[in-house]
């Protein structure tokens, strides 16, 4: 999960109160950033056990590169949003709720409310992820040709060479259980409500989308939303933003393919918009959904029978528009920006978790019994599936995993250019270790000048 690289920060947290109780002292100086034994204590404490070498090494140096990356963010311009922040905290906490078995728990536990408990962690995740968009922006502009590709794996060892994990291709049929007018209504009554709250003073517009808002990414953050461009928006909802032109005024209802929405403009630059929003969904009746899962049930067994294959049911009967065009192959956009019909099972769970189950079952070839899931837009529908092809767990080959294969190339190249980077910083950039913390094998010589 992404939020993980905020973990640190949170169990660092949870020895707080302890670690007052400690005599600290500066340890190392990396510019005008000082590292505190204290800083070092609670790293070795929750990730001593992982680490390979002295921790009173390597976590200061860890420290030391982070200090680094975050000096040159500063000098680029590299930020993270407090919205991108708290979306991470938010989750590091829940996690940690369920590990404590409740909020008052953990509250109890490091004797602090919640609200600290948040203060006390948001500068070190944020921290964490600077420096993860700074390593991003020095590597992002690293290429390898096919031959690059070849050459690396050409005299590996077969045990080497990566390992795929089993793979599935998927064919998705999706019928969208049909909404009554009246849901409809009831849904644009409570986004009216809300707007007349609003615009007479009673409530702001923060507070009811804590309170109310159906997305939960934004809800948090009082319905805000970062600056984005018209095309990364649905539609049905840049029309309506885009259009806004006074800050205090509350837009008409939006429909896009996530719900309806109120808008409120928070800001423009150029050509983004920064607005906040409330989300709500029509609620889907079961009748509604057992009435689409009959319609799939007849479906199937015209495809069973050979009445019309499965890519001409899509064409004809599917509401998934991702997928009407392309015979139901569902598309995997991975987070470097390729996209694949691939999907490795975690792969699949996270698309949804309801497919994957299905899937699992499948034999290639086989289609399932129909279905509820939750979509990408958060919307209950209904489907069938059809596993179209699966990839059992093997070692990369040239020919069949290429993109893989080109993948840890560049990381090598990416780490290699990391590894320069640091060391040509450490030349230009002022650094102090107390002499106790100096009798160390550092990955990078150049600490100590």
């Amino acid at each position: 999960m992404k939020y993980t690289l905020c973990l640190f920060a949170l169990l660092c947290s949870l020895l707080s109160v302890a670690q007052k109780n400690v005599i600290d002292e500066v340890v190392w100086v990396v510019g005008d950033e000082a590292i505190l034994r204290s800083d070092v204590e609670k790293y070795r404490v929750n990730y001593g056990s992982q680490l390979k070498g002295n921790p009173y090494c390597v976590i200061p140096e860890q420290l030391a590169v982070q200090k680094l990356f975050l000096h040159q963010a500063v000098i680029d311009s590299i930020s993270v949003t407090d919205a991108e922040v708290n979306q991470y905290v938010d989750n590091s906490i829940n996690e940690k709720i369920l590990m404590a078995g409740s909020k008052e728990k953990l509250e109890e536990y490091m004797k602090m409310p919640m609200v600290q408990i948040r203060e006390e962690f948001f500068d070190q995740c944020k921290n964490d992820l600077t420096a993860m968009r700074m390593r991003e922006q020095l590597t992002s502009d690293i290429k390898v040709t096919p031959a690059e590709v070849r050459r690396y794996f050409k005299d590996l060892p077969e045990d080497s060479l990566p390992l795929i994990p089993t793979q599935v291709e998927v064919q998705i049929l999706v019928l969208q259980p049909r909404i009554p007018q009246a849901e409809i209504d009831r849904v644009k009554g409570l986004l009216r409500d809300y707007t007349e709250r609003i615009n007479n003073g009673t409530t702001s517009f923060s507070t009811l989308a804590r309170l109310y808002s159906e997305d939960p990414g934004s809800a948090r953050q009082g319905g805000e939303l970062p600056y984005m461009g018209k095309g990364e928006l649905d539609p049905g909802f840049a029309n309506v933003a885009f259009g806004l032109t006074d800050s205090k005024k509350v837009s008409k209802i939006a429909q896009s393919e996530f719900g309806f929405h109120i808008i409120q403009l928070i800001d423009k630059r150029g050509d983004k918009l920064k607005c906040r929003h409330i989300l709500k969904r029509p609620e889907v009746a079961q009748a509604d959904i057992d009435s689409a899962l009959v319609i799939l049930d007849s479906i199937t067994n015209d495809i069973k029978s050979e009445k019309i294959s499965f890519e001409d049911a899509v064409r004809l009967a599917s509401d998934d528009k991702d997928t009407r065009y392309n015979r139901g192959i569902l598309s995997n956009m991975k987070e470097t920006g390729e996209t694949t019909t691939r999907f490795e099972m975690s792969e699949l769970s996270a698309f949804s978790s309801e497919l994957a189950r299905v899937v699992e079952g499948l034999e290639v070839g086989e289609l399932s019994k129909p279905f509820t899931m939750i979509n990408t837009k958060g919307k209950t529908v209904c489907a069938i599936a059809r596993l179209k092809n699966r990839t059992m767990t093997h070692r990369a080959s040239i020919t069949e995993d290429f993109q893989v294969m080109k993948e840890v190339v560049e990381g090598k190249k990416g780490e290699e250019a990391i590894q320069n980077w640091i060391k040509e910083k450490q030349k230009s950039t002022y650094i102090r270790i107390n002499p106790d913390w100096r009798d160390c094998d550092f990955q990078y010589e150049g600490w100590i000048k």
